[in-house]
């Protein structure tokens, strides 16, 4: 097309396209293509505005390494990798919900009943399920990949001080399709405010604040990978979560038990429990795939 104006550039764009290119890959960038250009101009957007995000993809380019992963976070805050997983959502599992930039692949396998929580201080927490399908069968050899922040409200990645594998393990599940281990009682924490992700929030006036939650990924032959997270129902930012990953069925109770009542087996800290503890009880259960 010689002449392109503001009303022939996104049918210009689509044209451009080759006959043979994926299907899938066409549909994808022709709904972004038109989006994009809509957006344009809805806003009348300036150069200067236009340059200005240009700058911001490029410095979450430039400050995210194999540790940090910026764009990851960009998109939580915009609320595009909750939609993206609420439109994939399959019913009749657990919900999903978001990856997050901090997880680390090749955690160390972890037996039913480890302790993550070690030296760190904070309130022992005793978590437990069952990994099920819709029906209510437990899944056996299902590998459910556990993480969390310390009680300083940093990742493992984030802290020279911890360990790279601190709390992150992944378990095995046997005929009970059950998952136990024990780690700290998890904190709200704020996302990483010194790149573009913490300019939105500042130039939008929101806070930086998630809810404590635990991370998993359950993984089993026959069934859909599930991501998400359990959240604790008196937490002060369950309501604004500043990455939008609340759903209702992620929210947990947490039960308090008195000294002198940890289970007496079964668990690397069985005997060692010496005052108050917590447990978390939630089942995960996955759909077909």
């Amino acid at each position: 097309m010689r002449t392109v104006t503001k009303d022939t550039i996104t049918q210009a764009f689509l044209g451009y396209m080759a006959p043979d290119t994926d299907p899938r890959l066409r549909e994808v960038l022709t709904s972004l293509a038109r989006h994009l250009h809509a957006f344009v101009k809805e806003t009348n957007l300036t150069h200067a505005e236009w340059e200005k995000g240009i700058e911001m993809l490029e410095w979450a380019g430039e400050i995210s390494d194999t540790e940090r992963h910026e764009m990851i976070l960009l998109s939580d805050l915009l609320g595009i990798s909750s939609l993206v997983d609420m439109v994939n959502m399959v019913p009749g599992g657990t919900s999903s919900s978001v990856l997050g930039p901090f997880h680390i692949s090749g955690a160390p396998e972890i037996p039913i009943g480890f302790d993550m929580k070690r030296h760190f201080p904070g309130e022992v927490l005793l978590a437990t399920g069952v990994i099920k399908n819709a029906a209510g069968t437990p899944i056996e050899g299902a590998r459910i990949d556990i993480w969390q922040t310390a009680p300083n409200g940093l990742y493992s990645s984030q802290d020279p001080e911890q360990d790279t594998y601190s709390f992150h393990g992944i378990q095995t599940t046997g005929a009970d399709g059950r998952y136990a281990f024990t780690t700290v009682k998890p904190v709200s924490y704020e996302v990483p405010t010194d790149g573009p992700g913490g300019a939105l929030l500042d130039a939008t006036g929101r806070h930086a604040w998630r809810p404590s939650h635990l991370h998993f990924i359950v993984k089993a032959n026959g069934y859909r990978t599930l991501v998400s997270e359990i959240f604790a129902d008196d937490d002060p930012y369950l309501d604004e979560d500043a990455v939008f990953g609340v759903r209702e069925d992620l929210v947990m109770q947490y039960a308090e038990h008195p000294a002198g009542t940890f289970p007496a087996e079964g668990f690397e800290l069985s005997g060692k429990v010496d005052g108050p503890w917590l447990k978390a009880e939630f089942d995960l259960v996955l759909t077909p795939g």
